[in-house]
Formats: structure tokens, C-alpha cells, sequence
């Protein structure tokens, strides 16, 4: 403890961006969010007490001040990310809509069986038509492994 102390005594600011770097290092690895603010806060106190030096309780206390202030400011300010369902490209089931492909069976009741994409599946027809085997089909939607098609 008497090391660190006496570190703090002589250069404050490594002190101060080791911590930073320490608390950016964590939030990196957690990506959480939380702990942005007291890394920046940790190096504006380190910049701080270069220009003003400061006994260390009242660091302390600014860091504390200030990492309170930043993060009540950024939750304010910062718009919130709202978790929206988003198409995700790397879905191989989201990426056949808009594709072509040819009904494997006679669609009975609106139901019936596809070929897309090399793979038969499941399929719900998209408007009051039948399809005929053979047909030439597009996907609409695609629900769970259920494929929503129309006439190409």
C-alpha cells in the first residue's frame, strides 16, 4: 500500500490512466455499458490532478462526483437501444424470401411441400390459388421451418 501511495504522490496521472485503462479493459470484455464512464472519468481526474494537484480524498471525491454525473448524463442524453426482432443476413431461413423455387407437391388446402435452394420444405400458400406439382413458386415469409410462397 505504501508503494502505491507513493506512486500517487509522485506521478497521480499513471495512477489515474491505469485505473482507466483497468475499468476500459473490463468493459471491453463485459460490454455492458456501465463501466464507460468511470474509465473516463479516471483519466479526467488523472488530467485533473497534472494541472491541479490534489490531495488524494479529494480525487477521490471528484472521481466519484464525476462518474455519478457521466453516467446519469449519458442515460439522459445517449438515445437507448431498443431490441427490435432485426433480419439477420447470416438466417439461412430469412435469406430465402425472395427467392424461386418449384412446388414438390399439390398444394391441398393451401398446404403443401416446396423446392428451394436445392432443399424441400415445408410451405403455406400465400392467396386463395392451388398450385399444381412442378409449378414455379416465390417465398413471401418464412414462419419457423414454414415457407409462405405465391406464383412466381
Amino acid at each position: 500500500m505504501h508503494a502505491i501511495l507513493a506512486l500517487y504522490a509522485s506521478q497521480p496521472l499513471w495512477v489515474w490512466l491505469a485505473l482507466a485503462a483497468l475499468l476500459l479493459a473490463a468493459e471491453v470484455s463485459t460490454g455492458s455499458g456501465w463501466l464507460l464512464w468511470p474509465a473516463a472519468t479516471a483519466a479526467v481526474v488523472g488530467i485533473v490532478t497534472v494541472l491541479a494537484p490534489l490531495p488524494l480524498g479529494w480525487a477521490l471525491g471528484l472521481f466519484a462526483v464525476l462518474t455519478l454525473i457521466a453516467t446519469f448524463a449519458s442515460r439522459r442524453i445517449l438515445p437507448r437501444k431498443e431490441l427490435e426482432p432485426v433480419d439477420d443476413i447470416n438466417d439461412p431461413l430469412t435469406r430465402l424470401i425472395g427467392r424461386d423455387g418449384e412446388t414438390a407437391s399439390v398444394f391441398v388446402g393451401g398446404e403443401g411441400r416446396v423446392f428451394v435452394d436445392g432443399k424441400e420444405w415445408a410451405a403455406r400458400l400465400s392467396g386463395a390459388s392451388t398450385l399444381e406439382r412442378g409449378m414455379r413458386i416465390e417465398v413471401v415469409q418464412v414462419d419457423g421451418s414454414v415457407l409462405t410462397v405465391k406464383t412466381a
